[in-house]
């Protein structure tokens, strides 16, 4: 297979030797789930951490299947799927967890909400889509702790010697503050998305929709911070980005219930978090979620 190598190195360097594996034994792997599912396959989408391409099932509908290396998140992702079970998000067809594969409804025209240009429709669009996901946390649930991804913050200081590197210290010893508090109110649990922003929600016929789940468990205004600082990548002025974000939360405490102070707070430590996750997986500084934290702290709730 001619594999991207952008692909290739995400994977390895994400999941070293298992990694290695996954890529040799893709193509059989393909062979085999096109047969067991009786699929005929087309063209892969842009490969990031897991193969995705279009498929056409037996009674010629269309579909998409995944494959990704086994893996803990994987899981979780078919386990919140199933929870959904098609409501605000796409239908998941079927799966093996143990062999990281999924196959899932095709969603038609599949334009993702990064399209709209109206930023205020698009933030009532998301949280409409937030509210139809929205669950108590299954007892048993097995899915992945908001807590855990936090306390991975703890290994920010001991890798700078007692420091914080790029990150400014105030703004790191506000976080751990923050974080410490947020947790601390023991507010109830519930099935978040955990990655829950314009590039996921995809429009389709039973309408918007998100694809992607993460499935973690964790405080439900926890969801709305990686919606603040998207659409990645395209960092407005500081003044149209404090507003922006002024008028978001605005938007999403009212559509949603929630205490704009609280989602102002978790918008801060998901982008210092975001930052720490780019630092860690490939070395850089994570510029684009530093600044968006900065901004942040400069807008008045």
């Amino acid at each position: 297979m001619n594999l991207p190598p952008a692909f290739v190195n995400n994977v390895t360097q994400a999941f070293g030797d298992l990694g290695r594996r996954y890529l040799a034994t893709l193509p059989d792997l393909l062979v085999e789930v096109a047969h067991r599912w009786d699929l005929t396959l087309g063209k892969p989408f842009l490969l990031s951490y897991n193969y995705v391409c279009a498929v056409t099932r037996a009674d010629g509908t269309l579909a998409v299947l995944k494959i990704g290396v086994p893996n803990r998140e994987l899981t979780s992702e078919i386990k919140a799927l199933r929870v959904y079970a098609g409501q605000g998000a796409c239908k998941l067809l079927e799966a093996d967890a143990d062999q990281g594969l999924l196959l899932l409804e095709r969603l038609k025209p599949g334009r993702m909400l990064i399209t709209l240009k109206d930023d205020e429709r698009a933030t009532e669009i998301a949280a409409e889509v937030m509210q139809a996901i929205q669950r108590p946390l299954p007892e048993g649930n097995g899915f992945l702790s908001l807590r855990g991804w936090f306390d991975e913050l703890k290994g920010l200081r001991p890798r700078f010697g007692g420091g914080t590197g790029p990150f400014p210290e105030k703004t790191v010893e506000l976080v751990e503050g923050l974080v410490h508090d947020l947790f601390s109110e023991n507010r109830p649990q519930v099935l978040l998305h955990g990655d829950f922003h314009h590039f996921n929600i995809l429009l389709s016929e039973r309408g918007w929709l998100v694809i992607d789940p993460k499935g973690v468990a964790g405080p439900a205004e926890y969801e709305v911070g990686p919606l603040l600082l998207n659409p990645w990548d395209q960092m407005p002025d500081e003044t149209e980005a404090i507003q922006r974000t002024q008028r978001r939360i605005g938007i999403l405490s009212e559509r949603l219930g929630f205490d704009r102070q609280r989602l102002w707070q978790w918008a801060i430590c998901h982008s210092l978090l975001s930052a720490w996750w780019d630092l860690v997986e490939d070395g850089s500084g994570g510029e684009y979620s530093r600044a968006w934290t900065e901004i942040f702290l400069k807008t008045r709730i």
